[in-house]
């Protein structure tokens, strides 16, 4: 099932990051990586064409409250979406505290190893403080970038779905996922290593 999600006062801080609830002041730092040519494209949306569109979708990410702002430097960067995940396709979750990560990153800083700190850190947030049972996250076959930030996160491969993009078009997904037993094993294996 799918519990509900409210991020409003939750800030998270990583090494380089804050994690906030998004506001009205992000509007142009939101339209300068989401008019990026292949930002979008790597999660099924459009290139936004113009300001009002950005406007559009950041008036849902407010009012929805369950959407990360990626904050480096006093400026946003990306987003880390905590969304409901697809109750029909999964059914056998119907007794346990599930819910699915989006991500998505300004170009400009991809390969820095942001999106995995800050996934991180979401994950860390959901298990100990929502107690979630599981993460769901999925990537296009082809995505390569993501799948290589999930596997980094400690997420395996589940299940190969269909998704609808905002293209008109079906991509193959793989749905991956991460129970709080592997994060809590995989969490004291860090602290482990990182203690020698």
């Amino acid at each position: 099932m799918n519990p509900k999600i409210d991020i409003t006062g939750v800030e998270l801080h990583t090494e380089r990051l804050l994690l906030r609830l998004w506001s009205q002041g992000d509007l142009e730092d939101f339209y300068a990586y989401a008019s990026v040519e292949g930002v979008g494209s790597m999660a099924g949306w459009q290139t936004h064409q113009n300001i009002k569109e950005t406007e559009r979708v950041l008036k849902m990410f407010m009012e929805g409250k369950h959407t990360f702002a990626i904050v480096k430097d006093e400026n946003v960067i990306g987003s880390v979406g905590v969304e409901p995940y697809d109750e029909m396709e999964f059914p056998e979750f119907s007794n346990e505290r599930v819910r699915e990560l989006g991500f998505v990153l300004a170009k400009e800083y991809w390969g820095q190893g942001l999106m995995k700190e800050a996934v991180d850190e979401v994950q860390r947030w959901l298990f100990e403080e929502i107690h979630l049972d599981r993460i769901l996250c999925g990537h296009f076959l082809w995505n390569h970038q993501s799948q290589r930030v999930q596997e980094k996160c400690g997420f395996t491969p589940y299940r190969t779905i269909q998704f609808e993009t905002q293209f008109n078009t079906t991509e193959e997904t793989l749905v991956s996922i991460i129970a709080k037993e592997q994060w809590q094993s995989r969490s004291l294996t860090q602290i482990d290593k990182s203690s020698l």
